[in-house]
């Protein structure tokens, strides 16, 4: 973990490239086979300009940034989100945190993720950190 969770803390921000690539194996690799998740040609017919990200692979991308920030040892122990604009190829999502709790060795963090037309995902992530040391919780790891 880079900092210790505290509450109004923010997590780095994490920029991540949405290619055609991305968006295809999200969406195969969770088993979405809907057609504006993979033929570019079917989403434009279907109102939208190109293929765009599914809620699974969105949700993915929000835990990994959790877990990334808060290590190996972290368990997400509840993910909420909502989704706005889409994610097309070429967008890059930047997604942002900040801590808006701390009990113990749970935090809960506030996420969003904004591309080039708008915000594409908020929610709340819940992340307990086991690892922060025995006896210590998750506030007082790091210090």
């Amino acid at each position: 973990m880079t900092t210790a969770p505290t509450v109004g803390a923010e997590l780095p921000a994490l920029e991540i490239p949405v290619t055609r690539t991305l968006i295809v194996a999200g969406a195969i690799a969770s088993r979405d086979y809907q057609d504006v998740h993979h033929d570019a040609e079917l989403a434009r017919q279907k109102g939208s300009p190109d293929v765009f990200m599914n809620i699974l692979t969105t949700n993915g991308l929000v835990g990994r940034y959790i877990t990334d920030h808060f290590g190996p040892s972290a368990v997400l122990r509840r993910v909420a989100i909502r989704l706005g604009a889409p994610n097309h190829p070429g967008d890059t999502m930047v997604l942002t945190g900040r801590v808006e709790a701390v009990d113990g060795d749970t935090a809960t963090v506030r996420v969003v993720g904004a591309n080039g037309i708008g915000t594409h995902v908020t929610g709340t992530v819940t992340v307990t950190v086991p690892a922060a040391g025995p006896g210590r919780s998750v506030s007082e790891a790091g210090s």
